[in-house]
């Protein structure tokens, strides 16, 4: 009987029922695959492959700007077709030019394999919140705080394996790393097999077909998750650039950001993710997480007018903080960016939201280089107003979108309960 309870209390820490499990261990996987490709990818063509820096940043550019044009059909064919199938294609089209990549040795070859691949990216993320919705039903908020935490954990695996063949620093290390994150996206495909076919859901009668772009709450969201977004690169390439050239920290400093910011997010999503449940809750969180990076962009400033010790202790006390407003933060994407969008148009919605969130981050090197970098102790504390004045927004923007839902088929929060009972 014991046995049989700690069985039953670990399989809730993974999800409440099968498709919430599949789901968490396919993106899990995934995720490990990217953290192997992600941290290494550069260093592969320009050291192995030696392709000139500036044609790798160019081509996985374009690749990346083309890729976003993906995101709303993509997600208007998980729609229509069922989020499952157009992400386990989309899956298989990612492993193979993944495949592919091993075989490169041009400008060109790389250009016109990444942009196959982020064409491919942009869709799957689509049906990817699509099947988020349908499987979270019975609590939402709690499966995608779990969701979350599980993709962290996911990323972070992926990063040790490639930081162990960055340390090799071989052909055939980098190979491995290719390889293993095209085995994760046809692993995840195929994990997708145990996973209901759920019905498209029809939409309202005479509605716009592509009623996402023309959802001004939704779009007026978009834009401003994408302008939070920003606050990402601050993590992974700002503020490591800052303690390095302008304060006194140890340097080890660097290195401790990104664990630093891993584990307050793995141990804590859960936690005040799945409290976050409503598009209201979402408003509030939106709000939240722009004053913590109120506070926290302050205290990054602060570093570079402290001596060593105080100035490694600011960086610890930055980071914690920013942290618990990415925490705030994603769920308040979560809450809003699904409870926002009608249950029939998710993948099209998501895909809108995709593409939003993505332009932000193609933008954010340069604003947030020229922005702090260029202003120093001025530019963060204005990047801490920016934050701020954007997360007021959410409260308002909430209020909007609601009065708004009545009119575009609001959500049901039950649009999971009946999948199809065939599987593929």
């Amino acid at each position: 009987m014991i046995k049989g309870r700690s069985a039953g209390r670990l399989a809730r820490i993974a999800g409440d029922n099968k498709s919430e499990r599949v789901l968490i261990l396919a993106s899990f996987v995934n995720r490990v695959g990217n953290g192997l490709f992600n941290s290494a990818s550069a260093l592969y063509f320009t050291l192995v492959v030696r392709l000139p820096a500036a044609q790798v940043g160019l081509a996985l550019t374009v690749a990346g700007l083309i890729g976003l044009l993906a995101g709303i059909p993509g997600g208007h064919l998980a729609d229509r077709r069922g989020p499952r199938t157009i992400m386990m294609l989309a899956l298989a089209v990612q492993t193979a030019a993944m495949s592919a990549l091993v075989f490169v040795e041009s400008w060109a070859a790389l250009a016109v394999v990444a942009t196959i691949d982020q064409l491919a990216a942009s869709a799957a993320g689509a049906a990817w919140g699509a099947l988020v919705v349908r499987a979270g039903t019975a609590q939402p908020a709690l499966f995608r705080a779990k969701l979350r935490t599980y993709v962290n954990l996911g990323v972070i695996l992926g990063t040790v394996g490639a930081g162990l063949a960055v340390a090799a620093n071989t052909r055939t290390a980098y190979v491995v790393l290719i390889v293993g994150n095209a085995a994760s996206f046809a692993l995840c495909a195929l994990l997708l097999f145990l996973l209901p076919h759920y019905r498209s859901l029809p939409p309202p009668s005479r509605q716009r077909r592509w009623i996402a772009l023309t959802d001004r709450p939704f779009v007026t969201f978009t834009a401003l998750f994408g302008a939070m977004g920003l606050q990402y690169p601050v993590v992974s390439l700002l503020l490591p650039i800052w303690i390095s050239q302008h304060t006194d920290a140890p340097r080890w400093t660097v290195a401790a950001v990104a664990a630093m910011n891993a584990a307050v997010c793995v141990l804590l999503q859960t936690r005040i993710g799945s409290r976050i449940e409503t598009p209201r809750d979402g408003g509030r969180a939106f709000r939240t997480a722009g004053l913590l990076f109120l506070v926290s962009c302050p205290l990054m400033a602060l570093t570079a007018h402290a001596p060593m010790w105080v100035a490694a202790g600011l960086v610890v006390a930055a980071i914690c903080i920013h942290s618990l407003g990415e925490v705030w933060e994603s769920s308040a994407g979560f809450a809003l960016g699904f409870g926002l969008a009608p249950d029939h148009a998710q993948g099209q919605y998501q895909g809108l939201l995709g593409l939003g969130f993505s332009a932000g981050q193609a933008l954010a090197p340069a604003v947030l280089t020229t922005l702090v970098l260029g202003l120093g102790t001025t530019g963060w504390l204005l990047l801490g107003v920016f934050f701020a004045a954007v997360g007021a927004a959410g409260p308002p923007l909430e209020r909007w979108g609601m009065r708004t839902r009545s009119g575009q088929g609001a959500p049901r929060g039950d649009a999971g309960a009946e999948p199809d009972e065939a599987h593929a």
